[in-house]
This record gives C-alpha cells, sequence and structure tokens, in this order.
C-alpha cells in the first residue's frame, strides 16, 4: 500500500512522523520561555514587595561600601530617570514587547532564545506592573528602582533581566542563530 501511494503521490505516514517529533521540540522550548519569564517576573516582584514594605522611607543600605547600595527610588520614566513626562509611552512600547514576545513565541524551536526572550517578557512584564498599578495611577505608575551602583543609575531585577535577555539576542544574532533554531552563516 505505501508503495502504491508514493507512486500516485499520495502522502504516506512519515511526514506525520516528523511533524510529531518537531510539535513536542517545540513546546519545550515554549514552555522554557515562559518558565524563564515567570521566574524573572516573580523574582522582581518579590523583591519590590520587599523593597518598599522595607526600605522606602529609610536610609540607603550599603552592600559593598560606597560601590553598591540599596536605595528604594520610584522612577516613572526610563533608563537614568530619563522621559519622565512619557510614562505612558513607556507602558505602550512594554505591552507592545509583550505581544511581540508572545507571538514569536509559536516559532520558538531554540533553547538559547526561550531563554533570552524569557527574560525580556519577564522584565518587560515586571515594569509594566509597576506602570499599570503602582502610584500615581494606572498608566502613570513609577517603577520600583533599588539596585544604586555607584556612579550608575538605579536599576532593579526587571531591568537586568531585559539588559541579559538583550545582549543574549545580540550574541546569539552575531553567531548566527535563529528563533526557529536555524544556525545561518552571512
Amino acid at each position: 500500500m505505501a508503495e502504491t501511494e508514493s507512486v500516485i503521490g499520495t502522502p504516506d505516514s512519515a511526514p506525520d512522523a516528523a511533524e510529531a517529533e518537531e510539535r513536542p521540540r517545540g513546546r519545550r522550548r515554549v514552555v522554557a520561555l515562559f518558565v524563564v519569564a515567570v521566574l524573572a517576573y516573580l523574582l522582581d516582584l518579590g523583591s519590590k514587595i520587599v523593597v518598599v514594605e522595607k526600605l522606602e522611607g529609610r536610609e540607603p543600605i550599603k552592600v559593598i561600601g560606597d560601590l553598591l547600595r540599596f536605595e528604594a527610588i520610584r522612577n516613572p520614566g526610563a533608563a537614568f530617570g530619563m522621559g519622565e513626562a512619557f510614562t505612558i509611552v513607556f507602558t505602550c512600547i512594554a505591552a507592545a514587547v509583550i505581544v511581540v514576545i508572545i507571538r514569536l513565541a509559536r516559532k520558538l524551536y531554540s533553547l538559547p532564545w526561550a531563554i533570552a526572550l524569557g527574560l525580556l517578557l519577564g522584565g518587560a512584564l515586571g515594569n509594566l506592573t509597576d506602570r499599570l498599578f503602582r502610584s500615581p495611577g494606572v498608566f502613570e505608575g513609577a517603577v520600583v528602582d533599588f539596585i544604586a551602583p555607584a556612579h550608575f543609575a538605579v536599576f532593579n531585577l526587571a531591568d537586568s533581566a531585559i539588559v541579559c535577555g538583550g545582549i543574549l539576542i545580540v550574541i546569539l544574532s552575531f553567531r548566527g542563530l535563529d528563533p526557529d533554531g536555524t544556525v545561518h552563516k552571512d
């Protein structure tokens, strides 16, 4: 029967087996993306809850002398406190990034890309949560920042996840690895 189907062009069961093998492979990468995103989000959210409860309105805590301290700061803008009047724009950008990552997840077959996108997703969700639910109001909320290295901007774990995810994406792109798992050489 299989010989007859191959002669007349009717597909046999081999392509179905190949498709079945790729589906779980893709699901595992999507699961990895969401596991990394949830971990990044929960670490960020938990750290911000502790910072608001224990550190806000108090003196900064020196972690490594003058090199690193924890200091609660509400940041309505972007990095380095720039763009304080554009909080709603940053909120929309974060929401757009989340939508793009979720759409891209359907075609995700690369574990390194899943990790990178998971970090971006978790970080974007962390800062978006602040912008939506913290004072002064919806779409205007200030992000809680608390990691304060000397001579640098104060940031949070969501910012760290976004930066690490972005760096990983740049590295993967330079190495020629695509989100679908293919490797190209330009």
